[in-house]
């Protein structure tokens, strides 16, 4: 087998390499095809099968081999066949090159490669596995690559080399149909006056209208594929309709209202979802409460003697949900149904991609926006259920503060939640799998936290596995295998709060009766124009990601909003290059665009910028003189690829560089920016400084100190 390989490969090689040595491209180019015509033409009239057989083998030789001038020799087919006789050679000569060099490629490369890009190639996989003959048919009719990259890449894949074949062959015929017919056009020529001659400038304008024409072509030829089986309304109540009124929700029926299309918004629970009833509102009134316990801690660093206050736990989980009650009117029925938003209180349920029944009323509509958000994940731990446990949806119930907090898992919001309790005095015993905290960020940025953390007494168990929950003589205990050591360890508690993640909501309301795709991270499937598999289907924040924050949700409702209102005429990608986010700890934890993990991890040069807040004014003044700005940039410039901001307020300070990346202006930019004085926000224009600072013209200042030198004279 190898050495069958072995020669198939050394002769594939020497041909190609035969046509760039011999410099043979020189014929495949329009200039000389164009001198030759009548040559090739008199050849043509004299021994027409003759040289259409020579032709047919050149054309699959250059296919075969995935040698540039396939597009040229199209041209020439129709020149000197004519329109029938070229389409027909060309069609079947490219079917056959394209199975042939897609047989070269699985015969050498397939295995190496499955080997060495297994990931790369396993959305190639996936697309065939999910489509089949669909998949190779889309790109064979609109390809967003090269035709010689699609037979090498279907290679390396196990679609059936017949399958290929007739796939090819039904899919290339309306491309090659137009070059064909441009060829022909081109080749009638006398003149160049006979440019403008409405034949070929209409040939011209079919080779540029082809890709769009293909593209609506295939968008009805999948959507009358998926949609096989349903039964359209002939007529319908409203444009869109909503099922979740949380961020995505809110978002997407208020941009449709404000355009005065009919929407409605379905809600089972409560109007505002998450992010006001139990997640960024609740956690964030918590916060401020447990941030006064803290600074009570200053009162003597202040220049007060004997201040101090009494934690009452009951009253501040009061006002979390008082401050909930006052921001609710900015989500409410009312206000929604002033702006011209159908608010409709129930379950939904997709019964079509055009009906959605809501507590037996059955609703029918031209789109459907799903943004049914998540939930907390609750893991399988045996035991769980014997203990005291709360997840971040369940412990606003909590008016007893536990005196020992158990807290299960690391990332944002378990550390949010951990720090806010031990500040209101509960002792907070937090473990955690990783060997550090907030591990999306980088270690310097876990390091400040941690070392919060510790300062503020909280026990910090990393790299511990928890394995069991118990109730022993009355005692709630968590038992943990220490990952480096495999040591057991028991852990006593009063309370456990589950923080280690969200599950996104993809059953209930009939996403599995349309049979809607579900990633293998649980979310729904969206296309970038956050299109389900159902081109009227759109799904949008916690339910489909990549990012659970409410920011992100309002971002892609926008997206799906006007996508879903005004298709097929207009249609845009969702943008995710620039989307910042935060954690609310002390110090907080700003970020935009990559941090030194995400680039080293893809392979990014970058150069490290940092500017210490601990050497602020307006931070020293605050007794807040800890954290940094880092700043990432393209090495040698000024362009700014990620920022990572840390210490007070960074949530707040990130928002300049978030400017900076979504409008393309640079450090030189922010520190030509006047900032106002006292003020933390100068730390940013003072991490620019630090980069101008170290790419000073050297040669230049020594040129000037010699200036100036020399002026003293």
């Amino acid at each position: 087998m190898r050495s069958s390989k072995l020669i198939v490969l050394i002769t594939v090689v020497a041909a190609v390499a035969a046509f760039f040595l011999f410099d043979l491209g020189q014929f495949l180019t329009l200039d000389y095809l164009k001198s030759q015509q009548a040559a090739f033409s008199a050849h043509v009239a004299a021994q027409p099968w003759l040289a259409a057989g020579l032709f047919f083998s050149l054309y699959v030789v250059v296919t075969a081999l995935s040698i540039p001038g396939a597009a040229l020799l199209t041209l020439l087919a129709g020149a000197l066949f004519g329109l029938l006789e070229g389409f027909v050679l060309v069609s079947f000569a490219s079917t056959l090159g394209a199975t042939l060099a897609m047989l070269l490629s699985r015969f050498l490369l397939r295995d190496w490669v499955q080997s060495k890009f297994a990931s790369a190639m396993r959305g190639i996989e996936q697309g065939v596995e999910r489509e089949g003959a669909f998949y190779l048919f889309a790109l064979r009719l609109v390809p967003v690559v090269p035709f010689f990259v699609i037979n090498l890449a279907m290679g390396l894949t196990k679609l059936r080399a017949s399958t290929f074949w007739w796939v090819s062959q039904l899919g290339m015929l309306p491309g090659t149909l137009v070059y064909v017919n441009a060829g022909r056009e081109l080749g009638q020529l006398d003149s160049l006056a006979g440019i403008l001659s409405p034949s070929v400038l209409g040939a011209f304008v079919l080779l540029g209208v082809f890709p769009i024409i293909a593209r609506k072509l295939l968008d009805t030829l999948k959507a009358r594929r998926v949609y096989q089986g349903w039964h359209k309304p002939k007529q319908f109540d409203r444009n869109l309709i909503a099922i979740g009124a949380g961020a995505g929700g809110l978002v997407s029926t208020y941009i449709g209202a404000a355009v005065k299309a009919k929407v409605s918004l379905i809600e089972k629970h409560k109007m505002g979802g998450d992010c006001l009833n139990t997640g960024c509102v609740p956690s964030k009134a918590l916060i401020r409460s447990a941030k006064f316990a803290a600074e009570l801690q200053k009162a003597e660093q202040l220049g007060f003697s004997g201040a101090q206050a009494q934690v009452d736990f009951a009253r501040v989980m009061e006002r979390v949900q008082s401050v909930i009650s006052t921001i609710e009117p900015h989500d409410s029925v009312e206000r929604y149904t002033d702006l011209g938003v159908e608010c409709l209180q129930g379950s939904a349920t997709i019964l079509s991609p055009w009906e959605v029944e809501v507590d037996g009323q059955r609703l029918t509509t031209r789109n459907i926006v799903i943004a049914a958000g998540a939930r907390p994940l609750m893991p399988d731990l045996p035991g769980l259920d014997t203990v005291a446990a709360y997840n971040s949806d369940t412990v606003w119930t909590l008016r007893e503060q536990p005196k020992r907090l158990l807290v299960l898992g690391g990332g944002p919001i378990g550390c949010e939640l951990a720090q806010a309790f031990q500040r209101l005095g509960s002792q907070v015993i937090l473990v955690q799998r990783g060997a550090r905290l907030l591990p999306r960020e980088d270690d310097d940025a876990s390091d400040a936290v941690m070392s919060k953390f510790r300062a503020e007494g909280m026990d910090l168990r990393l790299q511990h596995e928890a394995q069991r929950f118990a109730v022993e003589d009355g005692e709630s205990v968590l038992y943990c295998r220490h990952k480096a050591t495999g040591e057991p360890v028991r852990i006593a508690f009063d309370a456990v709060l589950i923080a280690l993640g969200r599950v996104a909501n993809v059953t209930g309301y009939g996403a599995e009766t349309l049979g809607l795709e579900v990633r293998a991270n649980g979310t729904l499937a969206v296309d970038e124009y956050l299109a389900t598999k159902y081109p009227n289907i759109f799904a949008v924040g916690d339910v489909t990601g990549p990012y659970q924050f409410t920011h992100a949700a309002a971002h892609q409702a926008w997206y799906a909003a006007v996508n879903a209102l005004f298709a097929p005429f207009k249609r845009f990608k969702v943008d995710y290059r620039v989307i910042p986010w935060a954690t609310f700890t002390d110090p907080e934890v700003a970020r935009v665009g990559l941090n030194e993990q995400d680039a080293k991890a893809q392979g990014i040069a970058y150069e490290v910028t940092r500017f210490g807040i601990d050497d602020l004014d307006r931070a020293i003044a605050d007794e807040a003189a800890h954290g940094f700005v880092k700043v990432l940039t393209v090495p040698g410039k000024d362009k700014i690829l990620g920022v990572t901001i840390v210490g007070e307020h960074a949530g707040d300070l990130i928002a300049e560089y978030v400017a900076a990346i979504k409008h393309g202006f640079g450090l030189n930019k922010i520190l030509g920016t006047i900032h106002i004085y006292p003020t933390l926000a100068e730390a940013n224009k003072y991490a620019a400084g630090e980069w101008k600072r170290a790419h000073a013209p050297q040669k230049v200042l020594a040129w000037l100190g010699k200036f100036h030198a020399w002026r003293l004279r």
